[in-house]
């Protein structure tokens, strides 16, 4: 893990570290820190992940001498130390988690009231990878040391809290993506661009097509039965709920204050709105007529969910889940327009142009371009991405609920309303976003 952290800081980080860096191209300090923390944290989630293949614990066993019990050319031996089974599955998820978190939450509170790169503080924040891969790795050693009486059910809690939190950051960050996108495209397409203009056809017409067969697919597998009373409700509601805020979205009065306020908009945040309700549906308890598992709708027979344990997998809607995260990390960490409001909100995208010179470096070195102020909050970034650590950590273990042995975990209701008050909470910030204007006519939003 050292070594490919290692590797990419050294092509992530500042200049100080880009000497041995020449086949990477130059880039900004700013953009090279971040992107390298969104790696740090894409790293930690794919080592969590890999804690939680089934049968790693049997093949942790067979190295000698490392857990107890395990067995040598078929004979058992008792040297090791720790037991396998203990240090895989959702539990070690926490620990890995935890110990991001408790990182980003530490460089925050150290990198408070930075304002330029002059300050010493900022070669911290954009150098000396090698020794926080070292202190990263530290932390992680020493959770898995952290007794298990009480540390699931409390960090479970402190996460759903922190966890969504980020899930409201994640939804600004994805409505100011869906804004930023349309504006971009129709700004191209008024300048004679054609693609452009089919491109904002063939995608918004894509996403309302997926959109609708998703709901139906909804009510053909979730909804089907009076019994699934509540699942009708989510589906129904927010189906009505997309509906509404599509039709405001084009309505003359928002055209007039919002000019590109459009459809693009709206069918991306239905198609979002839709997964999220989707994800909430799976997220209940087990039932072979309301919440099918995958394998009993493939094979059409009353299968149901496997009820989760410390060593369950990720769920489909996880991973969707994980996908959209990495890409709205990315995005945030790209953006370096004033124009972004979701990325000001969050302290990750750029400040205005100072109107300075900044000169660029050759051979794949990174070049300082926050001499006059900085490019984007510092501690602000950091505890974005405490947040996030926790908003992973959740995501991979499926929102469950640790059980009293605190070695397995089962479905919590309230990772089902979670989800559902996010979904309705992303219509409402986009609703907002488009008539705000109509509203605040003497404010300026662009």
């Amino acid at each position: 893990m050292g070594c490919v952290l290692g590797a990419l800081g050294c092509c992530c980080g500042s200049a100080a570290c880009s000497l041995c860096c020449a086949c990477c191209p130059s880039t900004r300090n700013s953009i090279a820190t971040r992107l390298a923390y969104g790696i740090l944290l894409l790293i930690s989630m794919i080592i969590s992940w890999i804690f939680l293949i089934p049968g790693l614990a049997k093949t942790l066993a067979k190295i000698p001498a490392l857990c107890k019990g395990s067995t040598v050319g078929g004979v058992e031996i008792f040297q090791g130390q720790i037991s396998c089974e203990k240090v895989v599955g959702y539990l070690s998820v926490y620990r890995i988690q935890f110990s991001l978190a408790c990182f980003f939450f530490v460089m925050m509170i150290l990198m408070l009231c930075v304002k330029r790169s002059k300050d010493p503080r900022s070669g911290i924040q954009n150098g000396f990878w090698l020794f926080k891969i070292l202190i990263i790795i530290g932390i992680c050693i020493g959770a898995f040391f952290i007794p298990n009486q009480g540390f699931a059910p409390t960090l479970m809690v402190i996460g759903s809290i922190c966890g969504f939190i980020f899930i409201l950051v994640q939804l600004i960050l994805l409505i100011d993506f869906a804004h930023s996108w349309n504006e971009s495209w129709v700004a191209k397409g008024e300048e004679g661009s054609k693609k452009h203009y089919c491109g904002l056809i063939f995608f918004t017409t894509a996403f309302y097509i997926l959109s609708i067969a998703a709901i139906i697919l909804l009510y053909i597998y979730y909804a089907s039965k009076p019994s699934c009373s509540l699942n009708i409700f989510f589906v129904t509601i927010n189906f009505i709920l997309c509906i509404i805020v599509s039709i405001v979205s084009v309505l003359p009065v928002v055209q007039n204050y919002h000019s590109t306020s459009g459809l693009l908009q709206s069918s991306f945040v239905t198609l979002y709105v839709i997964f999220l309700t989707w994800s909430a549906i799976t997220s209940e308890k087990p039932d072979p007529i309301c919440n099918p598992s995958w394998y009993g709708i493939i094979k059409n027979d009353n299968s149901t969910i496997v009820e989760a344990t410390g060593n369950g997998s990720v769920g489909v809607s996880s991973i969707i889940a994980m996908i959209i995260f990495f890409g709205l990390i990315i995005y945030s960490a790209m953006t370096s327009s004033t124009k972004s409001s979701g990325g000001k909100l969050l302290g990750i995208s750029g400040n205005e142009e100072t109107g300075t010179s900044i000169p660029k470096s050759e051979g794949g070195k990174s070049y300082d371009d926050e001499e006059e102020s900085v490019a984007y909050n510092y501690s602000l970034f950091h505890f974005m991405f405490f947040l996030a650590s926790f908003y992973v950590m959740m995501t991979l273990t499926n929102w469950l609920k640790p059980t009293n042995d605190f070695y397995s975990f089962r479905q919590s209701d309230s990772a089902v309303w979670v989800k559902i008050a996010s979904s309705w909470t992303c219509l409402v910030l986009y609703c907002w976003s488009v008539i705000a204007p109509c509203v605040f006519r003497n404010r300026e939003f662009s």
